[in-house]
């Protein structure tokens, strides 16, 4: 996942962005020019713009682009891959310009380049979402009452539910799933990169591994799913920040089962009561008051749009959330642990491995 910008439009410090690194700078006048020549509206596209990178990211870059009247967003692969699966720009294009008559918070796209010789890779730009954008806690200066973020945290369960009630064939995006399957296919996928990645210092999950493959439902629906639907890919409406104006990174989107995408988002959603390690991981105010908590969700979640739990229950999809959380961060780990990254932030990751294996298994042992 890579930030985008919190709030402000042509002026002001934008949050989060920050100078280009080195590493990551790419010559600015020649996709100002073609950036001219290839949008569908070039208003406001005129001149060289400042470039600011945003740096909390560990996927695609992502870059402000400040005109003197005009804010527009940069995603590319990182340097040195091309754009394929988890990296594929013109996939994450298209798909958010066939979502955007059905689904007003995607963003807008201004164009899409697939020749490389520009910046070394295809990109696209898009339309910034001006709003407020929340990471670890509510900002005190949005003056939020218990009511508001109440409010909010329902709209946040709301704009899931939309996405999820897109007709994926109207939309044309069908050809994004692989039909029935995906709970399976999910399974064994993220168990052969947690078995890929692990290293001698954290716990086997296989245990866990084995239930999630004996216990699987099947397909509950087949629905465009975020795959990354968090707080910190929202964006709320400057001088309501109730209101949500902006689903960002779609990078993982795909087809697939509604309740695997909610089980994923809810893996991030620490709440007031957690365990003080658990607290410790935290990167969203779930925990504030007024948040509703994971089973309020759920509920909220499935009366919305008229399912019913399988027979295995809400389990399992909790369960795979962690275990799920647990995959991508040993993955960052794996890197730390080998010398591939020297980010002392990674070491951490370490223990909330192990200790999401253990909110696994006493979640079994219920």
């Amino acid at each position: 996942m890579s930030p985008t910008p919190g709030s402000g439009a042509g002026s002001g410090a934008v949050p989060g962005a920050g100078a280009v690194r080195a590493e990551d700078a790419f010559d600015v006048e020649r996709v100002a020019s073609w950036l001219r020549s290839a949008a569908a509206d070039p208003r406001g596209l005129n001149g060289i713009p400042e470039v600011r990178q945003f740096t909390g990211g560990v996927s695609n870059l992502t870059y402000l682009l400040r005109y003197a009247d005009r804010d527009v967003i940069l995603r590319r692969p990182p340097v040195g891959t091309k754009a394929k699966g988890a990296h594929d720009m013109v996939r994450e294009h298209d798909l958010q310009v066939a979502l955007a008559p059905v689904f007003p918070p995607v963003p807008t796209m201004v164009a899409l380049c697939r020749d490389e010789d520009v910046l070394g890779a295809p990109f696209y730009v898009m339309e910034r979402v001006v709003g407020t954008i929340l990471r670890t806690d509510i900002p005190p200066e949005l003056g939020l009452s218990r009511g508001d973020v109440e409010r909010l945290c329902r709209g946040a369960v709301q704009t899931l539910v939309q996405l999820h009630d897109v007709d994926v064939t109207m939309a044309g995006l069908a050809h994004l799933g692989r039909g029935d399957g995906y709970v399976g296919r999910q399974v064994a996928g993220w168990s052969a990169r947690y078995r890929a990645a692990r290293t001698p210092d954290v716990g086997s999950f296989e245990p866990v591994m084995a239930w999630l493959e004996a216990s699987q439902p099947a397909d509950v629906g087949r629905v465009l799913v975020h795959n990354d639907f968090r707080f910190d890919n929202l964006v709320l409406a400057e001088g309501d920040p109730t209101r949500i104006v902006g689903v960002l990174d779609w990078e993982l989107a795909t087809v697939g089962d509604p309740l695997l995408d909610l089980g994923s988002a809810l893996a991030y959603w620490v709440q007031a009561d957690d365990d003080p390690v658990f607290q410790a991981f935290r990167r969203q105010p779930t925990n504030a008051d007024g948040m509703l908590t994971r089973s309020e969700v759920v509920s909220t979640y499935l009366q919305a749009r008229g399912l019913v739990l399988p027979a295995v229950g809400w389990a399992f999809y909790e369960v795979f959330g962690l275990f799920r959380l647990a995959v991508i961060a040993q993955q960052v780990y794996y890197r730390f642990f080998h010398g591939q990254t020297t980010n002392p932030a990674f070491g951490s990751f370490q223990a909330a491995v192990n200790h999401l294996e253990r909110r696994c298994t006493t979640i079994l042992e219920r």
